[in-house]
């Protein structure tokens, strides 16, 4: 295999879809692949899509289409959970010549090959998600000051609105070993902070005989990596169990931080939704959260627009989420997706009220940001320093505050204090803090 092949990269969505491409990534380079920077000088273009929304569809189709068009003598290779949705349309786009939906990723090099030997000849490679009952091993090595560990994939939630469990299939989780082994990997690499992905982690260990979860994946990471940092990805609310919860609140190292999706603050509209909580379920943990966690950060996700959400739901959905302690939240106009119970529903909303309903939804989500924000300035936090671009730095808090600081010879991947001094842009500037 000549070393001057090329390989380029697009990802669409997801945390998961990051790491997913990362780990493609490696595969390449271990095959004598150099990453291209430019799509115009790849060989083999990569495109891992997303099929969570209508939108994500659509984004991904055009993104196809550019990569076809910008590149006519690459294989074009699309991967991911809208080719797993829709390999047939997919199949139709001009210049597609290799189609992986969300199983046999590990062939992906395989395939490419295959297909610069045999020009003009379509190969698909998708298969039935259903009976995958075992976690894909990938390859991984992070590209960023963060490390992605992706522990578990799949969902067996089935909420009315949602597809993924159609592309993904059952919930695989990760065995502890593997984790383990990997964990060993970045701290010697040096990764000071790790997040925890997957589809539904707070799945972790169902599928396994001997009665694991979340929590054992959790404690192995710290075991093992002893990481400056750990954070949780998105978890839904009814798997925070005591345990968990006591965990962060007494590790260190556990960032501050969690993503709980909400998706909608009316009873009646979670119902139809298959969400297996309520909205005093989902009060009682953040007030618990908050009184015991010192200084966390709630983002949520909320759907708009959901079929038959009425103005009086729409109203309760106001009310709740201005009485939540959230930092963020995550606005989706609702978007019909086919193979869906909700698609099918009556009472469908057209998108003009939606549009209305996720303005007034984000702009609630400004001003709990602002707020959130205000309380830090004048104090000093620690932030992992993760990009430099116009001559400021940017990184985390423990806490998900983005900090943007002068960039004065300042390391990527250091541990910097910094005291905030204002709201910038998302998040907050300061500068770096005396000793």
């Amino acid at each position: 295999m000549s070393s001057c092949r090329k390989v380029f990269f697009q990802t669409l969505g997801c945390k998961v879809n990051q790491y997913e491409t990362e780990a493609m990534q490696k595969l390449f380079e271990a095959a004598g692949y150099e990453v291209a920077e430019e799509i115009f000088s790849a060989d083999v273009v990569v495109i891992n899509t997303c099929t969570v929304t209508a939108v994500s569809s659509q984004k991904s189709r055009q993104m196809i289409r550019r990569a076809a068009g910008a590149n006519k003598n690459s294989v074009l290779v699309v991967v991911g959970c809208y080719a797993q949705s829709e390999p047939e349309e997919i199949s139709k786009l001009d210049g597609v010549d290799v189609i992986i939906g969300t199983k046999d990723r590990t062939r992906i090099v395989e395939l490419a090959e295959a297909a610069l030997k045999n020009r003009g000849e379509k190969i698909l490679q998708v298969g039935a998600v259903e009976d995958i009952r075992n976690f894909e091993e990938l390859p991984h090595t992070p590209h960023r000051t963060r490390a992605f560990l992706k522990i578990e994939d799949g969902c067996n939630n089935f909420c009315s609105y949602c597809i993924i469990p159609y592309v993904r299939g059952r919930v695989r989780s990760r065995s502890l070993e593997s984790i383990r082994e990997e964990c060993l990997r970045l701290k010697a690499a040096g990764f000071k902070e790790i997040v925890l992905t997957g589809i539904h982690i707070g799945a972790y260990g169902r599928d396994f005989q001997n009665k694991i979860s979340l929590i054992d994946a959790v404690k192995t990471v710290l075991d093992a990596a002893d990481p400056l940092r750990l954070r949780l990805g998105s978890i839904e609310s009814a798997e925070m169990s005591d345990a968990l919860i006591d965990l962060i609140k007494n590790d260190g190292r556990i960032c501050n931080h969690l993503h709980l999706p909400l998706q909608s603050g009316s009873d009646e509209i979670l119902r139809a939704m298959r969400r297996p909580y309520t909205t005093k379920n989902f009060a009682e943990l953040t007030a618990r959260l908050v009184e015991e966690i010192p200084e966390i950060s709630i983002g949520t996700d909320l759907i708009v627009g959901f079929p038959g959400e009425t103005d009086k739901n729409f109203s309760e959905t106001i009310n709740f989420i201005q009485s939540q302690p959230f930092s963020k939240i995550h606005v989706f106009p609702y978007s019909a997706r086919a193979g869906t119970v909700a698609a099918n529903l009556p009472a469908q909303i057209n998108s003009q009220v939606k549009k209305f309903r996720a303005g007034q939804a984000l702009e609630i989500s400004r001003i709990k940001s602002k707020n959130f924000y205000e309380q830090f300035l004048g104090k000093t936090v620690g932030i992992i320093a993760e990009t430099s671009e116009g001559g400021l730095v940017d990184g985390l808090t423990k806490n998900y505050i983005r900090v943007r600081t002068p960039d004065k010879n300042i390391q990527l991947g250091s541990v910097i204090k910094i005291k905030l001094e204002k709201l910038f842009k998302d998040g907050v500037f300061g500068t770096a803090a005396s000793d």
